[in-house]
C-alpha cells in the first residue's frame, strides 16, 4: 500500500492531536515512589547523589507518603537503613525496626496508600551483601549461603506483613526466595499479601547513587554471583518461570531504559503484571544533565516512563513517580 508520505505528519500537528492518537498512555496508577527510611525522628536528610531524595525518619516518611498519595501516586515502595547492622541483618526483621514502624506510620497517615516492603537483608548487614555469608573457606573466602538466607528473608516478609504491608517484594536474588516466602506468608496468615518478585534483578553499573542512600555498598566482593549477568537475556525468562512456579503474582526488570528489551519480552511471554524499576543511576544521570542546562529533567523523565511502559511495563517504580504525576496533572 502507498500513501502519500505528509499523512504521517498530519497527526503530529498539534500537541492535541498528538495526544489523541497517542499509543501509548502513561497514567499515574502505574506509579511507584521509593522511600528510604532510617532511624531517628525528624530526620531529613538529602541524599547527594539523587537530588529531591532524603533519608527520612518514620514520622517523616509518613508525611512524605501522605504527600505523595496527594500527588497522585498510590504507591510506595520502602527500603530501611538501621542504626546498627550485623553479620545476619537483624534488624530486617525486628518488628520495631525502621521499615516496619514506617509501615504502620504511613498506613495511619494515608490508609489508601499501597505500601510495598523490599525484601532483601543488604541494608541491614555489617558487609553489605544481600543475605547471610558462609564460614570462611580455605583461603579466607566467603559467599552468599542460599538456604540459611531463605530463613531471613521469609522471616522479614513476615513481619513486613504484619506491620501492614500489601505486598512484599523479595530482590535478594536468592534460589527459592519466593517459594519460602508464600509459604511462610500463608501459614502466618498473609494469604493476601502479593508477592512483585525482583525476577529478572540485573549485577547493574547503575545503582551507585542507591548504595550511597541506603548505605548498602558491599564491604567485599560484588554481588554478581546471585544477581544477572547484563548480558543475558533468555535466562530472565528462566528466572522469571521459576519464581511463577513458586508463588509471584508480579515480576519486575531492573534496571530499567537499559533492559527494554528484556521488559518486552516478558511481557509477550507471560500474562502477569510487569514491573521496572527506572533506577538510581538513571534518575540521577537525568538530574546532573538537567543541572548542567544539558537536557529538560522534566522531559527526559516523562519519556523514560513512556519508553518503559510501551515496551510492556505495567507497573513504573521511579523516584521521580510524584514528579510524573504532576507532569500527567498539568498534561504534559
Amino acid at each position: 500500500m502507498s500513501f502519500p508520505i505528509e499523512r504521517l505528519r498530519r497527526l503530529r500537528r498539534t500537541p492535541a492531536l498528538r495526544r489523541w492518537v497517542a499509543e501509548t498512555r502513561l497514567s499515574r496508577h502505574s506509579l511507584v515512589q521509593p522511600l528510604f527510611v532510617c532511624e531517628g525522628s525528624g530526620v531529613d536528610r538529602p541524599i547527594v547523589s539523587m537530588p529531591g531524595q532524603s533519608q527520612l525518619s518514620f514520622d517523616r516518611a509518613a508525611e512524605r507518603a501522605k504527600r505523595i498519595f496527594e500527588a497522585g501516586v498510590p504507591a510506595v515502595l520502602l527500603f530501611g537503613i538501621p542504626g546498627e547492622k550485623d553479620a545476619i541483618g537483624s534488624g530486617a526483621d525486628d518488628p520495631e525496626g525502621v521499615v516496619a514502624e514506617a509501615v504502620r506510620a504511613i498506613r495511619q497517615a494515608t490508609p489508601e496508600m499501597i505500601i510495598i516492603g523490599d525484601v532483601c537483608l543488604c541494608e541491614f548487614t555489617d558487609h553489605g551483601h544481600c543475605g547471610v555469608l558462609t564460614e570462611p573457606g580455605p583461603n579466607g573466602e566467603r559467599t552468599v549461603d542460599n538456604d540459611a538466607t531463605l530463613e531471613r528473608l521469609a522471616s522479614e516478609a513476615v513481619v513486613l506483613s504484619d506491620a501492614g504491608c500489601d505486598i512484599v517484594a523479595p530482590s535478594a536474588m536468592a534460589d527459592g526466595q519466593v517459594e519460602v516466602i508464600r509459604d511462610a506468608l500463608d501459614e502466618a496468615s498473609h494469604d493476601s499479601v502479593a508477592i512483585l518478585s525482583y525476577a529478572a534483578k540485573y549485577a547493574s553499573s547503575f545503582y551507585g547513587p542507591f548504595r550511597e542512600a541506603a548505605e548498602c555498598a558491599p564491604e567485599f566482593g560484588d554481588r554478581k554471583s546471585y544477581q544477572m549477568d547484563p548480558a543475558n537475556a533468555r535466562e530472565a525468562l528462566r528466572e522469571v518461570e521459576l519464581d511463577l512456579q513458586e508463588g509471584a503474582d508480579m515480576v519486575m526488570v531492573k534496571p530499567g531504559l537499559p533492559y527494554l528489551d528484556i521488559v518486552s519480552m516478558l511481557r509477550d511471554e507471560f500474562d502477569v503484571p510487569v514491573a521496572a524499576y527506572h533506577v538510581s543511576g538513571e534518575y540521577a544521570m537525568i538530574q546532573a544533565a538537567a543541572e548542567k542546562g544539558w537536557i529538560d529533567g522534566d522531559a527526559a523523565l516523562f519519556e523514560s516512563m513512556q519508553c518503559l511502559h510501551r515496551a510492556g511495563a505495567d507497573i513504573l517504580i521511579t523516584y521521580g513517580a510524584e514528579k510524573v504525576a504532576e507532569l500527567l496533572e498539568k498534561g504534559f
